[in-house]
C-alpha cells in the first residue's frame, strides 16, 4: 500500500463523528458572511440596479434622482473602476455592462446608509436602452446558430464500421432542464479597508483564491493587497465557484471609494435571477446494437445552454463528453460538445459539473430503447457494463480501473434491497390495480474524479503546532456544509498521532494558504487532505527525532499513538505535550507548509485524449415509486443505495454526502422546474421560477418512506489521502433511477414492451402525459412483439429487419 493510503495504528480517520459546526448549526450560533455585518461599524448597504429587459444596448444611465433620495452616499457605475471593468475569468463579463444581456442585468449598484435607502435608491436610477433581439431557448439559440467558446469532439474507434455492425439502430433527441442551486444562503460580500489601504472581505466563496484575482484586478491592485476570507457557506453546490467574484468586487469598489465597510447581500429573487443555475442540455443521438443488445456505436451531439457568457461552460460541456459513457462500454463513438449562447444568466458550475448531463443522456436512451429490444431495462444495462480485465478504455482513452466495482455494487445493491422478490410483488399488484402502478429501477455510476484542468489539482496547507501541544490547520479548502473541515481534523489528529480536541481550524484565508483551488469537483478532502497529512508530516518527522533524544532510541522506532510517543520494545514513553515543549527548548520548527499534487494526470484538449481523473467512483441505486394513474402524482417507496467511497475518511460526514447529493439528484430529475418567459411579450427572457413558492424544492414529503445507504467495503484506494475516495457530487447521480423507475411505471399503464418518452424534470404533469402516451399506445400495436419507433424514437427497420 502507497504511504499516502497506508493508516496507522489508532487513526481517528474512519470513525463516525458529527459535523465540526453541528452544535452551531442547529444552534444558531455558526457565522456566516452577512451576520459580521452586525459586528462591524458604519457598514453600507449595496442594492443593484436590475434592468427587466433581456437585451439592449444601453443609451442613458442617469444616477441623480438617486443621489437625491435621503439615505444615498454614492451610486457605483463604470466610471470608478480604476482597474479592469470585469468580473470574469474569460474577460467576457463587464462588472459594469454597456449591453443589458439577461432580464435583471445589473448595471449600476447604490450604496446607502440602510438597505431601504438603497432599494429606494436603486429604484430611482433612470436607464434608457436600444433594445435588441433576444435568444432565449436552446432551440432558438441552435437554429440561429448562436454559439460560443470551444466545440470539443470526443471520437473513439470506427463509428461507421460499429453502425454497420449494430442489428438495431435508433436515433432520437432529448431536452432537459436547468437547475437552480438555491443554497440557503444566497450570495454575499462584506469589505473593508484597513489602516494600510489593504483591502480584506469576507465572502461566501468556493473559489477565495479566484476572488482575490478578481478584485485585484477590478481595483487595478496587487493580490497581496488583497485578502479574502471564506468562515463557512450556508451551501455552495458549485453556484458560488465563480460568480461570487463580482458581488465581492463590488463591495470592495465601494469601500475602497468611500473608506466605509460595504455590504453585498442578494435577497433571494435577486439571488434567482442574477445568478447561474446547472446548463440546460440539448441531445441528439444515434446509437446501435448487436443482436444480444450490445452497444456498438453511439454519434451525439450535446448542446449546453451557457448563457450569456462563458464561465464555467467549456470545462462542463467536457466533463458532459467525458461521462456520456457512464458505466458502459461504447467501443465506437462520435461525440460532439457545444455552448449555446443565450440571453440567459450566465450558467456555471453545479454538483457534479456536466458529468449528470452526460450521463443522463445515456441513462435515457437505455431506458427508452429497452422495451424496443424487447429487454428488461436491468438486463440490458448489466450486458454493456465495463468488464475487468479487457482492457477496456473510455472513449477519450482512459482505462477504467475496478471495473469490477460496477457489477459488484449493483448485485449488493439487488441483494440488500431484496430485488427479485419486490419486482415480483410489483407485478402482482399491478395487475391487481389497474388505477395505480408501481415500478422498481436500478442505475449505476462511473464518476471521475479531479479537475478537468490539470494544473488546479494541487493544494496547499500550513500546520502550526504552539508550545502547550495544541495544534492548528489552515488549508485552501472552503467549507459549505459537506464536513470538508471536519476531515481535516481528522487526518491532522491521525497523521500527527494525537486525540481530535489538540486540533483546531481556522477560517480559509488568501493570507494563510495562496494560489489555492476552487473547493469543487469533489477534489477538497483528496487534495487538501493530501497538502494537510504532507505538512502533519514535516512536523512528526521533526518530533520523533526529539523523541528518540528523550527515549534513547531510533526515530525510526518511535510511534506516537493516541498522544503518546514510545519507542518499539521499550516501556518509556514521552506525552504529547512534553514532546512538544522539549522540541520548542531544542529550537525545533513546529510549523510546516505542506503541499499536495495529484500525480499521473495528464490531458490534451484539442485531441479530446488522456487520462483527466485520478480514479472513478461507483455506486448502484434502486428506487421503487407508485404512480397514480389519474394525475401522474408519485411518491417514492423505498430507496437502496450502495457506493464507493474507498476507506471513508469520516463515515457519518460520508453517508450524508450519499444522502443529500442523492435527494438533491431526484429534485433536479423529478421536481425541479424552471420556467423562463419565451413570449414575445414585454416580459420575454423573465425568469418565472424567482421564488420557493413557484419553484418547487424536494422536502421531507418526497424522501422515501425507506431509505438504505451502504458505503462499500474493503474498497481502499490506492493512491488517494488514507485510502479513501471522493463523496461530494457522484451520489447525485444516483438519482437515475428515481426516473427511470417513473419511466416504467408509466409504461405500465400501456401494453406490454411499451417504449414511454419522459421529461427531465419528470413532474407528475410530465408522469401523466407519459401515461397517457402509454395507453394511447395500445390500438398502434403490431403484433406481439414491442412497440417500435414510439415515445420519439425514430428506428432504422431495416437494420431491425435484416437482424
Amino acid at each position: 500500500m502507497s504511504h499516502l493510503s497506508e493508516r496507522p495504528e489508532k487513526p481517528v480517520v474512519g470513525v463516525s463523528m458529527p459535523h465540526e459546526s453541528a452544535v452551531l448549526h442547529v444552534t444558531g450560533t455558526a457565522l456566516y458572511t452577512d451576520d459580521l455585518v452586525y459586528r462591524t461599524k458604519d457598514t453600507l448597504h449595496a442594492y443593484p440596479v436590475q434592468v427587466m429587459k433581456t437585451r439592449g444596448r444601453i443609451t442613458a444611465l442617469r444616477t441623480e434622482p438617486a443621489l437625491a433620495v435621503p439615505g444615498v452616499v454614492r451610486v457605483l457605475t463604470v466610471a470608478d473602476v480604476p482597474g479592469v471593468n470585469d468580473a470574469g475569468m474569460k474577460h467576457d463579463e463587464p462588472l459594469f455592462p454597456d449591453e443589458v444581456m439577461f432580464h435583471g442585468h445589473a448595471v449600476a449598484w447604490v450604496l446607502g446608509e440602510t438597505l431601504e435607502a438603497a432599494r429606494l435608491g436603486a429604484a430611482a436610477v433612470e436607464v434608457e436602452l436600444d433594445e435588441l433581439p433576444s435568444v432565449i431557448t436552446l432551440k432558438e439559440a441552435i437554429a440561429a446558430e448562436s454559439f460560443h467558446g470551444a466545440r470539443p469532439v470526443m471520437v473513439t474507434g470506427d463509428i461507421d464500421a460499429g453502425f454497420a455492425d449494430s442489428a438495431h439502430v435508433f436515433t432520437g433527441e432529448f431536452q432537459f432542464s436547468d437547475q437552480e442551486h438555491f443554497y440557503l444562503e444566497t450570495h454575499a460580500a462584506l469589505a473593508y479597508i484597513d489602516e494600510a489601504e489593504q483591502v480584506f472581505i469576507q465572502s461566501s466563496t468556493q473559489h477565495p483564491s479566484e476572488t482575490q484575482e478578481i478584485v485585484a484586478h477590478v481595483l487595478g491592485l496587487h493580490s497581496h493587497e488583497v485578502t479574502v476570507q471564506c468562515l463557512r457557506m450556508g451551501g455552495g453546490f458549485g453556484g458560488k465557484e465563480m460568480q461570487p467574484h463580482g458581488f465581492a468586487a463590488i463591495a470592495a469598489l465601494g469601500a475602497k471609494l468611500t473608506g466605509r465597510p460595504v455590504r453585498v447581500r442578494l435577497n433571494r429573487t435577486q439571488d434567482l435571477t442574477m445568478s447561474g443555475k446547472r446548463h440546460g442540455f440539448h441531445a441528439d443521438w444515434k446509437i446501435g446494437f448487436d443482436a444480444d443488445g450490445r452497444i456498438q456505436a453511439l454519434d451525439a451531439t450535446l448542446t449546453a445552454d451557457g448563457g450569456w457568457s462563458l464561465d464555467l461552460s467549456e470545462p462542463v460541456c467536457a466533463r458532459a463528453l467525458c461521462h456520456i459513457d457512464n458505466t458502459y462500454w461504447i467501443p465506437n463513438a462520435r461525440v460532439a460538445g457545444r455552448i449555446a449562447k443565450t440571453n440567459k444568466v450566465s450558467n456555471t458550475a453545479f454538483r457534479g459539473f456536466g458529468g449528470p448531463q452526460g450521463m443522463l443522456v445515456i441513462e435515457d436512451i437505455l431506458g427508452r430503447v429497452a422495451p424496443l429490444l424487447g429487454l428488461d431495462p436491468m438486463e440490458l444495462r448489466k450486458r454493456n457494463f465495463y468488464q475487468p480485465g479487457l482492457g477496456q478504455s473510455t472513449p477519450y482513452g482512459q482505462p477504467v480501473p475496478q471495473a469490477e466495482r460496477i457489477a459488484a455494487v449493483w448485485q449488493q445493491v439487488e441483494e440488500n434491497g431484496g430485488i427479485a422478490d419486490r419486482r415480483r410483488e410489483i407485478a402482482a399488484f399491478n395487475a391487481a390495480h389497474p388505477h395505480t402502478k408501481r415500478a422498481l429501477a436500478i442505475t449505476g455510476i462511473k464518476f471521475g474524479i479531479s479537475f478537468n484542468l490539470t494544473a488546479f489539482n494541487q493544494a496547499g496547507a500550513l500546520v502550526l503546532i504552539y508550545k502547550d501541544g495544541s495544534v492548528l490547520i489552515n488549508h485552501g479548502g472552503t467549507e459549505m456544509g459537506q464536513g470538508l473541515h471536519t476531515k481535516m481534523l481528522q487526518v491532522a489528529a491521525t497523521t500527527l498521532g494525537i486525540p481530535l480536541h489538540k486540533v483546531r481550524l481556522a477560517p480559509t484565508r488568501t493570507d494563510k494558504v495562496p494560489n489555492t483551488s476552487a473547493t469543487a469537483a469533489s477534489s477538497g478532502a483528496d487534495l487538501n487532505g493530501g497538502a494537510v497529512k504532507n505538512a502533519c508530516e514535516q512536523l512528526r518527522a521533526r518530533l520523533l527525532q526529539v523523541a528518540a533524544s528523550q527515549l534513547g532510541s531510533n526515530a525510526s522506532d518511535v510511534r506516537i499513538v493516541d498522544g503518546v510517543a514510545r519507542a518499539l520494545g521499550s516501556d518509556k514513553e514521552l506525552a504529547w505535550n512534553d514532546l512538544v515543549h522539549t522540541a520548542y527548548f531544542q529550537r525545533v520548527q513546529l510549523s510546516a507548509s505542506g503541499y499536495y499534487r495529484t500525480e499521473g494526470l495528464h490531458w490534451d484538449a484539442k485531441a479530446f485524449k488522456g487520462s483527466p481523473f485520478k480514479y472513478f467512483s461507483y455506486g448502484a441505486a434502486a428506487a421503487e415509486v407508485e404512480v397514480d394513474g389519474f394525475t401522474g402524482g408519485y411518491r417514492i417507496r423505498r430507496v437502496d443505495i450502495v457506493h464507493d467511497v474507498g476507506d471513508s475518511l469520516s463515515p457519518m460526514i460520508d453517508i450524508g454526502q450519499v444522502e443529500g447529493g442523492f435527494v438533491q439528484g431526484a429534485g433536479w430529475l423529478t421536481l425541479e422546474d424552471m420556467r423562463w418567459d419565451t413570449s414575445d411579450g414585454p416580459n420575454r427572457g423573465r425568469l418565472l421560477t424567482q421564488a420557493a413558492s413557484t419553484y418547487k424544492l424536494p422536502s421531507f414529503s418526497e424522501m422515501p418512506a425507506e431509505f438504505n445507504v451502504t458505503l462499500m467495503e474493503n474498497a481502499t484506494e490506492e493512491g488517494a489521502v488514507y485510502g479513501s475516495k471522493a463523496v461530494g457530487e457522484p451520489p447525485l447521480m444516483l438519482a437515475f433511477c428515481v426516473r427511470e423507475a417513473l419511466r416504467q411505471a408509466a409504461a405500465a399503464f400501456g401494453p406490454a414492451g411499451v417504449s414511454v418518452e419522459l421529461a427531465a424534470p419528470a413532474t407528475p404533469e410530465a408522469v401523466y402525459w407519459a401515461i397517457e402516451a402509454a395507453r394511447e399506445k395500445a390500438d398502434v400495436r403490431g403484433g406481439d412483439g414491442p412497440a417500435l419507433g414510439g415515445s420519439g424514437i425514430r428506428t432504422d427497420t431495416s437494420a431491425l429487419s435484416n437482424a
